[in-house]
């Protein structure tokens, strides 16, 4: 996916609610195990880094990003 469908499709999910507009209280990474990134729905490769955080939002669940999502994620929240 080019960057500017990646960031239109990021500043969708922020405006519609499957993504969240604030901050993470604790983010972390790991090593990928195949999981699927919240930001552009395409599954990470085993030798991706996996960007995980939690939001303050009471029942969601940890936020699982590509770090490239992960940055245009931060960069768009702040903007939105």
């Amino acid at each position: 996916m080019n960057q500017e469908s990646l960031r239109l499709l990021i500043r969708h999910k922020i405006q519609d609610g499957r993504l969240p507009h604030d901050s993470l209280t604790r983010v972390w990474s790991t090593a990928s195990d195949g999981e699927t990134c919240d930001a552009c729905d395409t599954i990470l490769a085993k030798d991706q880094m996996l960007m995980e955080g939690m939001t303050l939002a009471p029942g969601r669940k940890p936020l699982q990003l590509h770090v490239r999502c992960f940055q245009v994620w931060d960069h768009e929240r702040r903007t939105a």
